[in-house]
Formats: structure tokens, C-alpha cells, sequence
């Protein structure tokens, strides 16, 4: 080429490419997200399913340990909202109980008419997610959607 200049071909191509890949890696993340959310989902209620008790009987579970099934209302109440965008590329997906005591027994506080009782935590929501992330599982299901996102890129 005269005058020093430099030609560069194929930009449009890779341009289209990197779109496609950015789009495949955003689905990919959707789906990881949803699986991800539902694997929670299901290590929550395994947790929740560890100690059980009779209706009526003092529960077995202590302090800073998970509630204790009875009836089983707080494990099925365990649900998964999501995935829903939270920006640019961004997915999030909300997993927790819907039974109206489940925030009280994870957190513990003061229930009863006036606030006459006092139910110390017994979390099962967070300490199951930190082993879900310690245990990779969540790491592996991200990773798996990725690698097959970058595969169809190719």
C-alpha cells in the first residue's frame, strides 16, 4: 500500500461475530441464572428437610440451627422468582420461603399478640447459599452455560 498506510479487512465480520458472541453469552447467563436459582431452590429444602419433629412436640433444632420440618409448609413455600434483567447483561433471580413465619424462623425476632415471644434465628437461607458458592455448584453451572455459549460462537 503507498504512503505507509495500513488496510485492515474483515472488521465488519468480527464486529458481527463479537455481537453474536456477547448475545450467546447473555442468553447463556439467563439460563445459568435460572438453573442456578433453582439449584438453590432445591439445597434450601434439603436443608430445611434435615431435622424433623410432631406437630405439637418441642422442636429439635437449637439456635443458629435450621428450623426443623413439622408439616412442611416453610420447605414447599421455598420458591424461585426470576430470572429477571438487572442490567446490561445482568440477570438475577430471587429464591426464598413465602410462608409468613419464614423470615421470623431464619432471622429470628419478637412474634406472638404484643410481642410476647421471642424466637431466637435459625437460618437456612444463607449458610446454604455460602455452600452452594463454597462448593463451586454455583461456579460450575455458570461456567457450563458459558462454555457452551462460546462453543455455538465459534
Amino acid at each position: 500500500m503507498a504512503g505507509g498506510g495500513i488496510r485492515i479487512e474483515g472488521l465488519t465480520e468480527l464486529t458481527a461475530a463479537m455481537a453474536r458472541t456477547v448475545k450467546l453469552a447473555d442468553a447463556a447467563t439467563r439460563v445459568a441464572t435460572a438453573k442456578g436459582a433453582h439449584a438453590l431452590e432445591g439445597e434450601i429444602k434439603k436443608t430445611l428437610t434435615a431435622r424433623s419433629h410432631r406437630k405439637g412436640t418441642p422442636t429439635p433444632s437449637g439456635p443458629g440451627e435450621p428450623p426443623a420440618l413439622v408439616t412442611g409448609t416453610l420447605r414447599r413455600s421455598v420458591t424461585v422468582k426470576g430470572p429477571l434483567p438487572a442490567g446490561r447483561g445482568r440477570w438475577e433471580a430471587q429464591i426464598g420461603p413465602t410462608a409468613v413465619y419464614g423470615r421470623i424462623q431464619g432471622l429470628g425476632g419478637v412474634t406472638g399478640r404484643g410481642g410476647t415471644t421471642t424466637l431466637p434465628a435459625r437460618p437456612y437461607v444463607r449458610p446454604t447459599f455460602e455452600r452452594a458458592v463454597a462448593s463451586g455448584l454455583l461456579a460450575g453451572i455458570y461456567h457450563q452455560a458459558w462454555l457452551a455459549a462460546l462453543s455455538k460462537a465459534r
